[in-house]
């Protein structure tokens, strides 16, 4: 079997990432930074939305680059919700917190991939 290219690939993680935020709010509320103004359910919808939006622009053979390059820096944009979730689960049992804290490095790839998604289509 062959698998899909690489950028159905992103746009399927946005888009099932994106859909878990209007699905399954609650776990994404929780790691919304303080700092924010704002509710976390708002940020949660809106980060949502963003991620449904850049899964549809990745898809799309003209709006591939841009949305890549969009996905990228939304990788980055995250980082401090994956840092807040890592110290808030630092009480969890092992195989959680170790997950939790998985998420910070991981998006390194994450930001790779879209940024070979963004060159391979320009």
């Amino acid at each position: 079997m062959r698998r899909p290219p690489s950028h159905q690939l992103l746009a399927g993680l946005l888009a099932g990432a994106g859909a878990a935020h209007f699905l399954l709010p609650r776990p994404f509320d929780a790691i919304v930074p303080r700092a924010l103004p704002g509710s976390p359910r708002t940020w949660t919808r809106a980060s949502g939305a963003v991620e449904l939006a850049l899964a549809a622009g990745v898809a799309l053979p003209g709006t591939r680059a841009r949305a890549a390059t969009a996905a990228a820096a939304f990788f980055v944009a995250v980082v401090p919700a994956n840092i807040k979730m890592a110290a808030d689960w630092n009480e969890r049992p092992a195989p959680l917190r170790n997950a939790a804290r998985a998420r910070v490095p991981l998006q390194i790839p994450l930001v790779l991939w879209a940024r070979k998604v963004a060159r391979d289509a320009a």
